[in-house]
């Protein structure tokens, strides 16, 4: 068993950065936490894929949760899936729960990065990443709760940072390519980039497609909750971000977009909140200008706003009270229009669906000064890929782990609670995702 031993200079690194290579008493580079989930099962399959891209072109990992068992069946799912029956003797199993601390303790000081799959973040969460900073492991999670997200940034950040691990949260479908997609517009934008438009599309082939409805629980409660998030966001104390150019304009609730030739709607999910925490952490830390983001979602045609406005009104009227959110729980493909499901998709079903993210930017093209007259450029970018959920999020979230893995120089001076763009702006992150199938593009 090959492992990388801490030189002498790391050591001095140690009190600023907790180690990113394995060591005798850390042997794992990945831990997935949560593995036998319903995600977890595909970010398993998605690290034995992807093992040979690990520093020096191996990748040590492991699987972890409460249920030995279930957890042996998900390796073996996976080595028939991958046609790997090596990876049921290769790939090491441990048992760890939210509910024991110890065990969790155990787990982090055991890798180098954990993996967290343990939805909803709001109830388990907290835990894993409490053990990670207090363990010195670096951890990367696919929550879309922007409660979660920005609480833990509240409550660890500090900590972290003194530590020297590095907590990116939203490293799936959300937020990743909504926050790596405005980097990028920016980047190809020549001059200052001031405000984007995101426009979200997403497809299902001929055999359908649905969430599983561990993301339908996470919104029930997000909802339920929003305004916790309102009191929470004023504990940070933020002064507002600078506004360059023209302020934004918000569209309406409901609007035909000549972008995408149909109905949108603001975009009700976390990627709004994750690419305003990665300006500012741009703009103050950085000194990079801010820019501003709207966030909208293609709802199709005039049959599909009739379900919307039906499914929005009975989700927002029964989630004010515990009797209907325990229905919306317990009924999830009924009030979604067979949206979510208990179930989850079907890996058919999986293969058939992609979606599609259009930036539209304008700013001030090179030479143009920022603080006069109106934007004179404009700019469309493009991010697509696979199927959001038990696709394109586990590639996600095992790229950026390999990116901070193997470009731990290029990530921020110090370890914290961050977001994914805030991380991996100055990685080679957006190139490995293109190798991936989540692509980006210049229109």
């Amino acid at each position: 068993m090959n492992l990388d031993f801490i030189s002498p200079d790391d050591q001095q690194l140690g009190s600023a950065m907790a180690s990113f290579s394995t060591s005798s008493s850390r042997p794992y580079h990945i831990i997935i936490f949560g593995a036998s989930g319903f995600t977890g099962q595909f970010v398993v399959e998605e690290v034995a894929r992807t093992a040979s891209e690990g520093p020096k072109g191996s990748l040590k990992w492991a699987v972890a949760g409460r249920n030995r068992t279930k957890l042996e069946k998900v390796v073996e799912q996976a080595a028939g899936a991958l046609s790997m029956p090596e990876l049921k003797s290769e790939v090491d199993i441990l048992v760890a729960d939210v509910g024991d601390l110890d065990s969790l303790a155990a787990m982090c000081k055991q890798a180098v990065i954990v993996l967290s799959c343990v939805g909803p973040y709001r109830f388990f969460g907290d835990p894993v990443v409490k053990s990670c900073v207090e363990n010195g492991a670096h951890c990367i999670d696919i929550s879309g709760e922007p409660q979660f997200l920005e609480s833990m940034q509240l409550n660890y950040h500090d900590q972290a940072a003194e530590k020297g691990v590095y907590i990116v949260g939203s490293c799936g479908f959300d937020s990743i390519p909504a926050d790596m997609g405005v980097i990028y517009t920016r980047d190809q934008f020549k001059g200052t980039l001031t405000a984007v438009e995101s426009f979200l599309t997403a497809s299902a082939g001929p055999e359908g497609g649905c969430i599983h409805d561990g993301t339908w629980q996470s919104a029930i409660y997000g909802l339920a909750d929003s305004n916790k998030l309102r009191s929470l966001r004023k504990k940070f104390g933020h002064k507002p971000l600078p506004v360059v150019g023209p302020k934004i304009k918000r569209r309406g609730t409901l609007f035909y977009s000549n972008e995408l030739q149909q109905y949108a709607i603001p975009f009700m999910g976390t990627d709004p909140s994750v690419v305003k925490r990665t300006q500012r952490y741009l703009t103050e830390e950085l000194k990079e200008s801010p820019v501003q983001y709207g966030a909208y979602v293609g709802i199709g045609g005039i049959s599909n706003i009739f379900k919307l406005v039906f499914a929005g009104l009975m989700f927002f009227f029964l989630v004010k009270f515990s009797f209907g959110r325990n229905l919306l729980i317990k009924f999830p493909e009924f009030f979604s229009f067979g949206f979510f499901s208990k179930a989850g998709p079907t890996r058919k079903q999986m293969e058939g669906s992609s979606f599609r993210f259009i930036f539209i930017g304008e700013g001030y093209t090179e030479g143009s000064d920022p603080s006069e007259g109106k934007p004179n450029g404009k700019i469309r970018t493009l991010v697509k890929g696979p199927e959001v959920g038990y696709v394109a999020t586990p590639i996600a979230m095992v790229q950026a782990a390999l990116t901070m893995l193997n470009e731990s120089d290029s990530l921020p001076n110090t370890g914290g609670v961050y977001t994914p763009g805030a991380t991996f702006a100055k990685t080679t992150l957006i190139d490995r995702l293109n190798k991936h199938g989540i692509q980006f593009s210049v229109l």
